[in-house]
C-alpha cells in the first residue's frame, strides 16, 4: 500500500500559529507562491501515481484544497479528521507545547479526544484501506504526523518531534517498522 497525503493549504489560523483542530475554517486564497506549488504538485501526481482513491476528511480546508488540486470527486472519510484538541483549538501551538508529555509520550495526553482514541482512529484507517495500491489524501497536520509515526515506529510516540509544511506532499510505502 502506498499512501500520498497532501497537507491543507494555509488557513488564516495557520499563519496566526493556531490549532485548529476540529474547527471548519476555510483555506486563504491561494497566492502565487501556493499557485505555483500546487501546478508542480499536480505534474508530479500525474506522472509519478494512479490512485485507486482520493479522500479527504470532513472539514473544509481538506475539501477546498482537494478542489483546488482538480479533485472534485472524493471519498469524505471520518477517520481522517483532525485531532480534536478540545480546550486548545484557536489557541497558540505554544500553549499545547506546555502540555507535560505533547511531545515526548503524546498518548498519554487527553485533549477533546484521546491520543489513544486518535492512534486507534488512524489505524483503523489503514486497516479499512489497506487492500489497495495507492492512495491520494487531502489530510491535516497532527493526523498525517500520526500516520507517519505509527508507520516508522508503531505508535504516534514521535508525532510531535516533526513538521509537516501546509500544501506538502508526503509519501508513505509500506509499514516501515516491520
Amino acid at each position: 500500500m502506498k499512501i500520498v497525503i497532501i497537507r491543507h493549504l494555509p488557513t488564516y489560523w495557520n499563519m496566526e500559529d493556531l490549532l485548529q483542530g476540529t474547527q471548519d475554517i476555510e483555506v486563504l486564497p491561494p497566492n502565487h507562491y501556493h499557485n505555483c506549488e500546487i501546478k508542480k504538485n499536480r505534474k508530479k501526481l500525474k506522472n509519478e501515481f494512479n490512485f485507486d482513491l482520493v479522500l479527504c476528511s470532513e472539514l473544509k480546508r481538506t475539501k477546498q484544497t482537494a478542489n483546488l488540486y482538480g479533485y472534485k470527486n472524493l471519498i469524505i472519510d471520518p477517520l481522517l479528521n483532525e485531532l480534536n484538541f478540545g480546550y486548545f483549538e484557536g489557541k497558540e501551538k505554544s500553549e499545547l507545547s506546555k502540555v507535560v508529555n505533547w511531545v515526548e509520550n503524546p498518548r498519554d495526553v487527553v485533549l477533546g479526544e484521546s491520543l489513544i482514541d486518535f492512534e486507534k482512529r488512524i489505524k483503523s484507517f489503514i486497516d479499512k484501506y489497506i487492500t489497495l495500491d495507492t492512495l491520494l489524501i487531502f489530510g491535516h497536520g497532527a493526523w498525517i504526523r500520526g500516520l507517519i509515526s505509527i508507520n516508522k515506529w508503531g505508535n504516534i510516540n514521535k508525532m510531535n518531534q516533526f513538521h509537516i509544511n501546509n500544501n506538502e506532499i508526503i509519501v508513505i510505502e509500506g509499514k516501515e517498522n516491520e
